[in-house]
């Protein structure tokens, strides 16, 4: 079923940091949402889930800005990346890379972990569309080879390209009829089809990284891999990543952060969201304070509790509960609308 994920108009935009990643919080990621105060503020945007991903049709008619920057990316560890098929305006993207510029029947790619700023900009009619899928990065590397975080731009006039617009946008063209499972299989295979174009392509030229940038991005795939080894550390992480432990610290703290700081950030977040879970109850604290890597569930609980104010039996208990409420239909009694 498609759901309204917000809508902004000139009564509530003032509000819209606190709008657009839905009523729980739940889509995108942390970052700083904001709009132009112009004379027409109009938008608003409809989601449809599909498995751990999300295609999210965006309509504007005034300029919309999204930030997302290291203190957001330290506070908030989710690595997740979108790709944006712009259907009207412009989109501009800045980030350490330089800018881009993606327009109409353009696909342009971001990732969460990366610190981007991003412009919606509407056409000559005063109208922005954008229909983008959002998706968990480990989820598309097994579909695309390509790395996500590269900022990569591309023509949906390639043919794989619009062949999975079409079956993305044909999503919205469909109301209710499709079980989600079905969605989910359809957009999975729309971004197979995107990775079987990119595909040993010789043309397709990645912006180029740092070798500090791509140090960085090695020590946090490998961090990601070993996160359940509760002997990991940074000595392992060096040397694994084939580098020294001095230029591992300096690493770290060229990205504002520690190797302490890394693991417990990501462990906690792996948790939390492994119980979040529908099927989570299924699964002691125990199991998940282990899973995750930690040397003792007393351990686990306390750190938890210090991020999140709750502790990990509470806090699952909320989230079954709000995973209860989400599925029951909301029936309003008869005579309490005129």
């Amino acid at each position: 079923m498609i759901e309204t994920l917000f809508t902004i108009d000139r009564g509530n935009y003032r509000d819209c940091q606190h709008l657009f990643r839905g009523e729980r919080e739940q889509e995108y990621y942390r970052g700083d949402y904001w709009m132009d105060d112009g004379s027409v503020i109009d938008v608003s945007a409809r989601r449809k889930p599909a498995g751990p991903s999300a295609v999210i049709l965006l309509r504007s008619a005034t300029r919309l800005f999204f930030r997302r920057t290291r203190q957001h990316i330290r506070e908030d560890g989710t690595d997740l990346s979108v790709l944006w098929f712009v259907k009207r305006g412009r989109l501009l993207l800045s980030n350490q890379m330089g800018s881009r510029s993606a327009q109409c029947g353009d696909m342009l790619i971001t990732r969460s972990t990366s610190p981007f700023l991003i412009e919606c900009q509407p056409d000559a009619h005063g109208l922005h569309e954008v229909l983008h899928v959002t998706v968990p990065t480990h989820v598309l590397r097994g579909l695309v080879d390509c790395d996500a975080s590269a900022g990569l731009l591309l023509s949906t006039q390639r043919p794989e390209l619009a062949i999975a617009d079409t079956i993305l946008s044909g999503l919205f063209q469909r109301e209710g009829d499709l079980a989600e499972e079905t969605t989910r299989t359809l957009v999975e295979a729309a971004l197979a089809i995107i990775g079987q174009g990119l595909r040993g392509d010789a043309s397709l030229t990645p912006p180029r990284q740092s070798v500090a940038e791509k140090r960085f991005a090695d020590v946090q795939r490998f961090v990601e891999v070993h996160l359940s080894d509760p002997g990991l550390s940074a000595a392992m992480t060096a040397r694994g990543c084939g580098i020294s432990p001095r230029y591992l610290t300096t690493l770290l703290q060229q990205n504002g952060t520690s190797f302490s700081q890394l693991i417990w950030d990501q462990r906690l977040e792996q948790a939390r969201k492994w119980m979040a879970r529908a099927d989570a109850n299924s699964i002691s604290i125990s199991e998940i304070a282990y899973g995750v890597g930690f040397k003792s569930p007393a351990h686990f609980s306390r750190m938890f509790k210090r991020t999140y104010k709750r502790n990990p039996s509470d806090y699952r208990l909320d989230a079954c509960a709000a995973q209860v409420m989400a599925a029951v239909p909301c029936t309003v009694p008869s005579g309490v609308l005129h």
